[in-house]
């Protein structure tokens, strides 16, 4: 992107927006991961068969993925499994590291990759596959769920006319719990195009072919995420909706580069570091 002559770089972001040109780039230079990412997801969800069979059809699936965070995590399942809407099973992903202790409850099933992928579209989409859910929400471990987070998404998406996915607000909060702000920005595809708004942690959609995360192995510094991926590439075909309520407590790291920069337009990150 870097040798891209300003003027002409400045005019594809205005036409087609920052995010979507740096994800036609990961497309392409990541696609190799992809491929074998995808067949490691193949295989492990045909090991954990035995585990899908165990784990019964609900109203809603809430897919939480995890490394290496045994309180975080534990607080997390807490605040799924306390949800007001009880027609739920939540099942945690844990990428290769291995599970700690968890709740005992009989919504509750928890698995472990054979090994470290390091890509969290992969880890959720293990998730996604091993449950029969028709609809599908998403926590990551160092997240929480207000009580009625799914009670009010799942309002919005069983009424007549509903769309097929919703997200709710996010209560962004310091990490010593401390609140930054409230990050409440309706939908709108072309605005989704300059802003990274979307995040997988409100979300809650329908099931279908579409609801899968990228496979490509994104370091931390790689822009967008797969949240905004998801959510992007879901809304081709299918209603997205906001529901302006503040139902996700949203852990900011004030130090993380994409903290910085998930609410502004850059022209590329190597500019900004440079």
């Amino acid at each position: 992107m870097r040798r891209i002559a300003r003027a002409p770089w400045e005019l594809l972001k205005r036409t087609f927006g920052w995010l979507v040109l740096f994800e036609a780039r990961n497309k392409v230079v990541l696609a190799g991961s992809a491929l074998r990412l995808r067949r490691f997801e193949n295989a492990e969800t045909k090991r954990l068969a035995a585990v899908r069979e165990q784990i019964p059809a609900a109203l809603v699936a809430t897919v939480i993925a995890t490394h290496r965070r045994p309180d975080a995590l534990r607080a997390a399942v807490r605040s799924a499994l306390e949800q007001t809407v009880r027609d739920q099973v939540v099942i945690v992903v844990d990428d290769g590291a291995g599970l700690p202790v968890l709740p005992q409850d009989p919504r509750l099933f928890a698995v472990s990759l054979a090994r470290n992928t390091g890509t969290a579209g992969v880890v959720r989409n293990v998730g996604i596959r091993l449950t029969r859910s028709r609809y599908v929400a998403f926590l990551d471990d160092d997240n929480l769920w207000e009580p009625g987070h799914l009670e009010r998404a799942l309002a919005v998406l069983e009424a007549p006319g509903g769309p097929e996915g919703v997200y709710t607000a996010l209560r962004r909060v310091l990490p010593g719990g401390g609140e930054l702000d409230i990050l409440s920005v309706p939908f709108d595809r072309r605005r989704s195009a300059h802003e990274a708004f979307l995040d997988t942690n409100a979300f809650v959609a329908r099931r279908d072919r579409a609801l899968h995360f990228s496979r490509l192995h994104r370091t931390p510094d790689v822009l967008p995420r797969e949240d905004w991926e998801l959510i992007r590439r879901y809304s081709r075909r299918h209603e997205v909706r906001h529901v302006p309520w503040p139902t996700v407590r949203y852990l900011v790291n004030p130090a993380s580069f994409y903290t910085e920069w998930q609410l502004t337009d850059p022209a590329s990150p190597a500019e900004r570091k440079a």
